[in-house]
């Protein structure tokens, strides 16, 4: 039988804790089977995932699914190189299971406590200059739609759509399996510097962060320097590669580092060059460790490659209103997709990722300065995260938004999967 638990007298909230949900029922069933009836006896449906969104993309006022249950690896295809997982499926678990058997993902996002599923439904990424978002490596989706009928989308059955369907936002219905494209098992090396000066990375940025398969630079924006520079490496038996003592003018770190400065790096994936499996370094955070506590806020903006020195200049000018009241940002890269909804369709993008103290009052009466830095580059917000960009805008830098619209109104007509996210920024006028 399906598990269901009616709103308690407090509304749970993210994993963040800044947004209360508004569900009027909270269900988590055991099987597809019964997925499918909730669905189709439903007025409204959403999933929430592992709640780390931190705005209402995942919201509903009518029932609220979780797939906690729905967790399973379902198979791995050798011949065809894919793995199939159920929605419910992180990304730590995925990686064991993979590794275990020979096998791994192209790239990984910082968490690895975060679901296959909601990832990829908003475009969540790591970093790779040759790299794209985690949904890039979907290849096939099951879907119950809002008659509560499976249905199997995939590129070989729907062409070009596909691209539309995969960076999803919960629009076309509830993504039950995901199949993803794997690759050979690999090892990877950490390596961190300290005091890369703002005026190297502008220099030098193209150089920088194709310096390894991932690159991440840590700032507060108001020191003129990233205070780290994480390389990941890709390594094979017998490499012999040892990195110099400077780097850009950077030192390389003695010991582990934490991204946020003064806390202790023990939940942090080991560093200083020790070789391991890919889906132990490739995070910057250990599976088994909480990151934190939860009481922070994220926001993350992409605009075009070529922009990004000017990116770091303009943002760089206001440090010294950010630094007061920023945990730590990041600044990564990743490759263009053909993804309608991902924030890096048609381009090579530059991702500046902030993470808050949490003062939303106090960030979002920032942030309208901060875009406005930002907006003469094309800028781009994450779906899953804090932006006050308004929605005119943003429709406007989505040049396939129109026929994702008419995709979600021709697998969603009575608007079930719809919210008032949806409406605002995919279907206002």
């Amino acid at each position: 039988m399906e598990e269901m638990t009616q709103p308690p007298t407090t509304q749970p909230r993210n994993w963040a804790g800044n947004y209360t949900y508004h569900a009027a029922s909270w269900h988590r069933p055991r099987g597809v089977e019964e997925l499918q009836a909730l669905v189709a006896r439903a007025g409204r449906v959403k999933v929430s995932g592992t709640r780390h969104s931190f705005n209402a993309v995942a919201d509903t006022t009518g029932a609220m699914l979780s797939l906690e249950h729905l967790n399973r690896v379902v198979g791995l295809d050798t011949e065809r190189a894919t793995v199939t997982v159920e929605g419910g499926v992180r990304y730590g678990e995925l990686g064991r299971f993979l590794h275990a058997r020979g096998y791994a993902l192209p790239n990984l996002a910082s968490l690895p406590h975060i679901s296959v599923a909601g990832a990829c439904a908003t475009a969540t990424h790591g970093s790779g200059s040759r790299l794209g978002t985690l949904a890039t490596s979907v290849r096939a989706l099951d879907v119950v739609t809002a008659d509560g009928k499976l249905v199997s989308l995939s590129h070989e059955r729907h062409g070009e759509a596909f691209g539309g369907m995969v960076v999803g936002l919960g629009g076309l219905g509830v993504v039950t399996g995901l199949t993803l494209e794997v690759i050979p098992t690999y090892q990877v090396r950490q390596d961190l510097y300290e005091g890369l000066t703002l005026e190297q990375a502008e220099a030098h940025l193209g150089e920088i962060m194709s310096a390894a398969g991932s690159v991440s630079l840590f700032t507060d924006w108001a020191s003129g320097r990233f205070h780290q520079v994480w390389l990941k490496r890709r390594v094979a038996e017998g490499d012999s590669h040892e990195p110099g003592p400077e780097w850009f003018g950077a030192t390389l770190a003695p010991e582990d580092r934490h991204p946020i400065p003064g806390i202790p790096a023990v939940n942090c994936t080991p560093q200083m060059g020790v070789p391991g499996p890919w889906h132990e370094r490739l995070p910057h955070f250990r599976l088994e460790y909480t990151p934190s506590s939860g009481e922070e806020l994220q926001s993350e903006y992409f605009v075009p490659r070529e922009h990004g020195p000017a990116a770091l200049r303009a943002l760089h000018e206001i440090g010294d209103r950010l630094a007061p009241l920023l945990q730590v940002s990041e600044v990564r890269t990743v490759a263009a997709d053909e993804l309608w909804m991902s924030p890096c369709f048609g381009q090579d993008s530059v991702a500046v990722h902030f993470t808050w103290r949490p003062d939303e009052r106090a960030v979002r009466d920032l942030l309208p300065t901060l875009e406005a830095r930002l907006a003469p580059f094309g800028v781009r917000p994450h779906w899953g995260k804090v932006f006050t960009l308004s929605p005119a805008d943003l429709r406007a830098s989505y040049p396939r938004l129109p026929d994702f619209r008419d995709l979600l109104a021709a697998y969603d007509p009575q608007g079930k999967f719809r919210n008032a996210f949806l409406e605002t920024y995919i279907f206002g006028e």
